[in-house]
């Protein structure tokens, strides 16, 4: 069982590596790393940023810098435990940071002023300058992924790639109801809502939820619902957006949207095999436990590669993917899809 679980650790990480690597056609798939190259030690600690001390977890000695970015609420912890465990420590330094308000990151209380997303971005650069990075590449979800799109647009320079999923650059009249959906935390999943519960104590996650909605539907009442939609031709990294097919939180049109207008970008629509997703539905409201479990990434489990069809794998399946795949952005997978963990 231990080599097993070793085994897919490794093709996760190679296919991982892949991507990060230069983005060439026909590029060499490099040789599964011992077992060894993904334990490592983690380092938890706090450093003072822009007035805040924000928390952040370390792993790795890797060339490569990798931030990543979690999504609503979330935290490096919550978020990230298995990419944090499985990814390659002598290819990369990874760092998963809590944003000011959130995780280990408090005080202070979070606060959703309207540039609340643009103050995030500054903080996650001058944190990865705070310690040091030359440059780096991030990788978002959610709110995250937002958080790495301004990040690379008023940064270019410092960014490397970029991975984002589930996110969105502008709200809409549908956004809006969807977010009153999901506004009440008692009616999300028990197994979406305990690790929160768990972080932060029932009474500070469900308010700072309801300050969540607010703070992301005022959105809506700017010039085209814009978030930063007007930042997206800025981005020069290569960008890999990842969503999926049936996200019932954040519509696929946002996928669409970011993938027109961030140039040379790939998009990527995955079908999400966790628990049941409610196909059709006319709010959040009515999907209720099933709202978040379809767009939180800890739930893209079961994704094979893309060259490969969505059936060649179903649920518990240990199968490797295709092993010749050589499309460049086919790697980018274990970002949202954790083959050798069931959470």
């Amino acid at each position: 069982m231990a080599s097993a679980a070793a085994a897919q650790a490794s093709w996760g990480a190679r296919r991982l590596r892949l991507f990060l690597s230069t983005l060439k056609p026909g590029i060499h798939v490099p040789q599964a790393e011992p077992a060894a190259a993904f334990s490592s030690s983690v380092t938890s600690a706090k450093v003072a940023v822009n007035g805040v001390h924000l928390h952040y977890l370390r792993t790795g000695d890797g060339e490569h810098a990798a931030l990543l970015l979690p999504g609503m609420l979330g935290s490096g912890e919550t978020d990230f435990g298995p990419q944090i465990e499985n990814l390659n420590k002598k290819l990369f330094t990874v760092v998963a940071w809590d944003p000011r308000g959130y995780g280990h990151s408090r005080p202070p209380d979070r606060d959703f002023p309207v540039e609340f997303f643009e103050r995030d971005a500054k903080d996650a650069v001058d944190l990865m300058k705070m310690l040091k990075f030359k440059k780096v590449s991030l990788l978002g979800w959610s709110d995250g992924g937002i958080t790495a799109l301004i990040a690379a647009a008023r940064y270019p320079s410092y960014i490397n790639k970029m991975v984002i999923w589930g996110a969105n650059t502008y709200v809409t009249d549908r956004d809006e109801e969807i977010y009153r959906g999901i506004r009440d935390v008692s009616k999300w999943s028990e197994r979406t809502r305990k690790p929160l519960e768990a972080l932060y104590g029932f009474d500070y996650f469900a308010r700072t939820c309801e300050k969540w909605v607010d703070g992301i539907k005022q959105f809506k009442h700017l010039p085209d619902g814009n978030i930063c939609r007007h930042l997206l031709p800025l981005v020069q990294c290569p960008t890999l957006i990842v969503h999926g097919e049936k996200d019932p939180l954040v519509p696929s049109f946002h996928a669409d949207f970011i993938h027109k207008h961030v140039k040379g970008s790939r998009l990527k629509y995955v079908h999400i095999r966790g628990e049941p997703v409610i196909q059709n539905h006319k709010t959040a409201a009515s999907a209720k436990p099933a709202v978040l479990v379809a767009h939180s990434i800890k739930w893209q489990r079961h994704v094979p590669c893309l060259c490969s069809p969505v059936s060649a794998h179903q649920p518990g399946d240990a199968r490797e993917p295709n092993k010749t795949c050589q499309q460049k952005f086919c790697s980018s997978i274990p970002f949202v899809s954790i083959w050798n963990r069931n959470l």
